[in-house]
């Protein structure tokens, strides 16, 4: 199968292409490699990824509407996975233009160069960020998302409308999947568990917000991997309407939203204790308060995905964090 994936320099779009890579599949890699965090990290996932004959690779900026554009027509793919965003909640703080024309604009051309393709099927990474200020757990994919309290979630959650209405006008087979606190061997440094590790093993202080007193549901990036894998072959249609129980699929349009996270939260200061003993060595800690943009809790429900894929996580946070060291300890030796 054809595969266009956007995003494939970043932390889900490098391992989901590896994987399909190992199962044969062709793909064509498209991102901008921007310098928003350690390019070196980058730059290795792309090495991994050259190594393979049937990965075809092309630097650009997805606002670049006439360089994608002739990046996939050339390809011509069956499915198209746009992975490729501006993360991060609070560089949106303090960046918020970058977020309108990376995620807005750029999820704007794929949508339309989806279309004129007629791929069968479009698979878009949101963000459970989207359920912002819901205190009502867990988040379900029917629940209001009104409340976005960052620039980041706010340009995700205008990713998924602006989805819905072209889907609905041009009936584009579109899944949007809601990514739960993703983490794993080489993870986006920006993140709170990667900048601990550092800090941990460099024996600096780790900053940590509202005394430690939030939950995560962390999702491994395996878990994450064969939950994208799964659904490839299983685009929505409007004939599945009712099908499912808390059905999330559009009722005009092939369009559905799906959850995809571990359904476990944890508490922060648990997950330190973890990675204390992973690492071997005891965090300086300084507490702080609650930092803006952020939330208290995030903890999945993904029973739709389940019933449409049979999708089931397999890795533990505690294996989870074992298994990140340990490649964080080789890859900065």
């Amino acid at each position: 199968m054809k595969i266009f994936i956007t995003g494939t320099s970043g932390f889900i779009g490098f391992h989901l292409a590896k994987k399909l890579l190992e199962k044969g599949h062709s793909i064509y890699g498209y991102d901008s490699i921007n310098t928003y965090y350690d390019l070196k990290l980058k730059k290795e996932r792309n090495k991994i990824l050259n190594k393979y004959k049937k990965y075809k690779f092309l630097k650009g900026n997805i606002e670049n509407y006439n360089q994608l554009s002739k990046a996939v027509f050339k390809f011509k793919p069956k499915i198209l996975i746009h992975l490729a965003a501006q993360a991060g909640v609070r560089y949106s703080i303090e960046n918020p233009e970058i977020y309108l024309n990376s995620n807005i604009l750029g999820t704007f051309n794929i949508l339309k160069i989806s279309d004129k393709i007629k791929v069968k099927h479009l698979i878009i990474g949101s963000s459970s960020s989207v359920y912002g200020a819901n205190k009502k757990m867990p988040f379900r994919e029917i629940d209001k998302t009104d409340n976005q309290i960052s620039i980041y979630a706010a340009t995700k959650k205008s990713t998924e409308n602006l989805a819905h209405s072209y889907s609905s006008l041009w009936k584009l087979p579109v899944t949007i999947l809601r990514f739960f606190t993703v983490y794993g061997p080489l993870g986006r440094p920006d993140m709170a568990y990667f900048k601990f590790t550092k800090k941990i093993v460099k024996k600096k202080k780790i900053e940590i917000y509202n005394k430690g007193k939030m939950y995560r549901d962390y999702t491994y990036i395996d878990d994450i991997v064969s939950g994208i894998i799964s659904l490839i072959n299983k685009a929505p249609n409007n004939n599945q309407i009712g099908k499912f129980k808390n059905d999330s699929l559009s009722h005009v349009a092939p369009f559905r939203i799906l959850n995809i996270g571990n359904t476990k939260k944890v508490l922060l200061l648990e997950f330190i204790k973890t990675l204390e003993k992973e690492i071997g060595i005891k965090a300086k800690k300084k507490f702080l308060p609650m930092q803006k943009g952020d939330v208290l809790s995030t903890l999945s429900d993904t029973k739709l995905l389940q019933q449409i894929t049979c999708y089931k996580t397999k890795t533990n946070y505690k294996l989870g964090i074992k298994k990140f060291v340990r490649w964080f300890k080789e890859f900065y030796s």
